[in-house]
């Protein structure tokens, strides 16, 4: 799960200024704090410092780090939430950076093709030919900062600025499990068959969550990606 505010709740208690974190109430017992400045590993690795920070509290309920936040949810409504948005600053103020030491996965992919349905979209939109833009996509090295949207999907950070490509307006009803696919800044590989706002540029046939394995997900936060061009079809 990734947290997204509630935009009907008066949820922005503190403004996020260049050095400051925001905090939103997601209903009563639900605050979302957000990094500020850039989407970017520095943010995420003090994001994964706090989270073990807020893993101490024993009035949690549960802790959701997300993409450079992190939704902290409480036992009980709080009598004071001023108070908790004290905390939460406090505790972002005192954390240092940290980085997980994770594991290097490396998925094979077979760009082009049926399933790159999108990829024409994006060479228009980039200026690039389809070679560059798979060039661009597998010559990466990309960080899992969180886990979310589908079981076992890691959202990437490490995308060519380049390849930049908005979410989809109207999603496409049925995208298949195992498209790899980009939305704005991240790319990832689709774990469900379904509605899919990112754009898809390739497949990947690897099984990357198992419902029966002690350990389901194949990604965790911290995990190393890197894409393989095991066939391009352009």
């Amino acid at each position: 799960m990734i947290a997204v505010p509630n935009k009907h709740m008066p949820n922005e208690i503190i403004p996020a200024t260049k050095l400051r974190a925001s905090i939103s109430s997601i209903g009563t017992r639900s605050f979302l704090l957000e990094a500020p400045g850039d989407f970017d590993l520095a943010a995420q690795r003090r994001i994964w410092a706090l989270t073990q920070t807020l893993k101490t509290w024993t009035d949690l309920v549960e802790i959701i780090p997300g993409m450079t936040n992190v939704l902290a949810i409480f036992k009980e409504t709080p009598e004071d939430p001023d108070a908790v948005v004290g905390r939460l600053l406090s505790a972002w103020d005192n954390s240092q950076s940290i980085d997980l030491s994770g594991k290097t996965i490396e998925i094979p992919v077979h760009y082009g093709g049926e399933f790159a349905t999108d990829l024409p979209t994006l060479c228009d939109l980039s200026g690039l030919s389809a070679r560059d833009v798979v060039r661009l996509h597998y010559e990466a090295t990309y960080r899992v900062f969180a886990l979310g949207s589908a079981p076992g999907f890691g959202y990437l950070h490490g995308l060519d600025s380049r390849l930049y490509m908005p979410r989809k307006t109207v999603p496409s009803l049925k995208m298949a499990k195992g498209c790899v696919t980009i939305g704005g800044m991240q790319t990832g590989v689709a774990m469900l068959t379904g509605p899919n706002g990112w754009n898809s540029i390739g497949f990947a046939e690897l099984q990357m969550f198992d419902p029966l394995s002690p350990t389901p997900a194949m990604m965790a936060p911290g995990d190393t990606v890197r894409f393989v061009p095991e066939r391009v079809e352009l």
